[in-house]
């Protein structure tokens, strides 16, 4: 058996035996260096990190071009940080799921991890260190759409935020209040430039990152806390600058099939632990070949060559196109429509869904019909070649144990982005108009179908974790199917929401085809997938 925090170096051979590639570097030298010159901190510490940052920054130091390791920092699990990541020396298998078989990677490349907040101020001075050092020059997060989030579903501030505008910066309880607060160190410390680089998946990360932090700080400065040099300090891009990109690799929660495949293969430390806080994570990731990270080149202090690490480095246009050819139109719109439909249609597997006749209907005619004719060009990818390999390679491979569960998780938060930002192109486009769409509007109509948490088959089940999910399924919770009712009283708070989908849906000539894509769904059980089959049948073009 070989354990995660063997010797590697000097016993190479366990590991070999297993098929684990191993790190070409001293772990104890790349920390040293980290400690005295730290290069780049991470915020999030997830799956997505494991299988993707993290390899980026192997790569990079096995090349012998980046000489500090990553410091993994982690605002809202402690769990992550004291479970995860201390007990296994910071180290973890990265499992890239092919058709065929696992490549298993050792990763070694992360040099301190840190559970910082208001409530654990060690490790919040611990990381105030590390920004008051020339060094440090850039950092990346992975925090999911809601660590950005300081406004509710009416565009007033949360009461969190409130408490962080309000209060002692070292008080902050929000991520974007934790994360001002460390600028606000790194700007007490000497004005040292550092680029804020969002890698979270939606439209113009870098711009809502940017955004929430001078909220942050006007709202300090308003009250006194800081002063005029610190907004002018994050305002300008020679000194802060907040990098737009665009990522793009499936990682699924750890697998129970991988943790038979690493346990058969001799490798001890195959377990998934479930924290208080319902973070699913492993000593190992699992993750699929295809990957993409495409990162505007806006480092003020320098940066390590990404690109030799097959990073897309390019300017904030090209990124924003293809950003919007992936978040908004080739990937994101499909995957969360089967999200939906599949938490109502019981599957459990996004895999047996991009097999499902229906259901591969349906995102072929979204993809291809209803969001290919909006998008630009990026240059760097192809989006047509990117939707082909979606569909025929990347969502079928069943060695990807990705769940609609999964990718159902704050959905509030996404739709806007999904699906608001092609209707706004059709919105624009004089030559288009949003009301001729129609899988577009199903989809919606399937997720007010979904908000009322009761299957095609008429049962109940537990929808996935969602912010405003409360405030939404007061609207339809009283829905029964085979109900006669008004269904426009009920759905009209929700689709005339500018502050989730961009628009109201009604005065874009939508709301009324989604009320009735809505009704045809509630009929009787069985509705969901006799809409579906109807729509892909009498409207599908593919």
């Amino acid at each position: 058996m070989v354990k995660l925090t063997d010797d590697y170096l000097n016993n190479p051979a366990p590991f070999e035996n297993t098929g684990i590639k191993l790190p070409q570097f001293n772990q104890n030298e790349m920390v040293k260096h980290t400690n005295e010159a730290p290069v780049w901190v991470h915020f999030g510490g997830g799956n997505l990190f494991r299988c993707f940052h993290s390899v980026i920054a192997q790569d990079l130091i096995n090349k012998g071009e980046l000489d500090s390791g990553i410091v993994v920092a982690d605002t809202y699990d402690d769990e992550v940080i004291n479970k995860v990541y201390k007990p296994y020396n910071n180290r973890f298998l990265t499992v890239v799921m092919k058709k065929n078989g696992f490549d298993k990677e050792l990763v070694a490349s992360v040099a301190n991890s840190i559970y910082a907040n208001s409530k654990n101020k060690a490790g919040l001075d611990e990381l105030k260190q590390i920004f008051e050092k020339p060094s440090l020059q850039f950092a990346t997060f992975s925090i999911t759409e809601k660590g950005y989030a300081l406004k509710d579903i009416d565009g007033n501030l949360t009461k969190e935020a409130e408490h962080d505008i309000n209060s002692d910066p070292d008080e902050a309880v929000t991520n974007m209040g934790i994360i001002t607060n460390l600028l606000l160190t790194r700007y007490k410390a000497g004005k040292f430039p550092i680029a804020m680089v969002s890698t979270d998946n939606f439209s113009q990360n870098g711009k809502r990152l940017e955004e929430a932090v001078l909220l942050i700080a006007n709202g300090w400065l308003k009250n006194g806390i800081v002063d005029q040099g610190f907004v002018d300090y994050l305002s300008d891009s020679q000194q802060v600058s907040f990098p737009w990109s665009m990522i793009d690799r499936i990682t699924p929660n750890p697998s129970e099939v991988v943790v038979r495949q690493l346990a058969n293969d001799g490798i001890e430390d195959a377990v998934i632990i479930h924290t208080d806080k319902h973070t699913n994570i492993a000593p190992f990731g699992n993750t699929e070949e295809t990957h993409y990270l495409v990162i505007e080149d806006s480092f003020p202090n320098g940066r390590p060559k990404l690109e030799d690490a097959d990073v897309l480095m390019t300017d904030r246009e090209t990124v924003n196109d293809a950003d919007q050819m992936k978040v908004t139109a080739c990937l994101n719109p499909l995957h969360t429509s089967l999200a939906i439909f599949g938490c109502l249609l019981g599957f459990n597997s996004i895999a047996d869904e991009a097999v499902d006749e229906d259901l591969f209907k349906m995102i072929k005619n979204l993809g291809y019909g209803e969001d290919l004719p909006v998008v630009k060009d990026p240059g760097i990818i192809n989006p047509k070649e990117f939707i082909d390999t979606l569909i025929e390679k990347r969502l079928p491979n069943k060695n990807i144990p990705d769940t609609p569960q999964r990718i159902a998780s704050d959905t509030s938060q996404k739709v806007g982005i999904r699906y608001g930002v092609t209707l706004q192109h059709y919105v624009d486009d004089p030559t288009l108009n949003p009301a001729d769409l129609e899988f577009i509007p199903m989809i919606i109509a399937g997720w007010c179908r979904y908000l009322i948490a009761i299957d095609d088959e008429g049962k109940a089940f537990v929808p996935s974790l969602d912010p405003l999910y409360d405030q939404l399924h007061k609207y339809v919770k009283d829905i029964k199917l085979g109900d006669e009712l008004n269904v426009h009283e009920k759905l009209e708070p929700i689709l005339s929401n500018k502050s989730i989908f961009g628009n109201d849906l009604y005065e874009i000539g939508l709301g009324n085809k989604i009320e009735d894509y809505f009704r045809q769904m509630i009929a009787k059980p069985g509705a969901v997938r006799e809409t579906i089959h109807r729509t892909v049948t009498e409207k599908g073009k593919y």
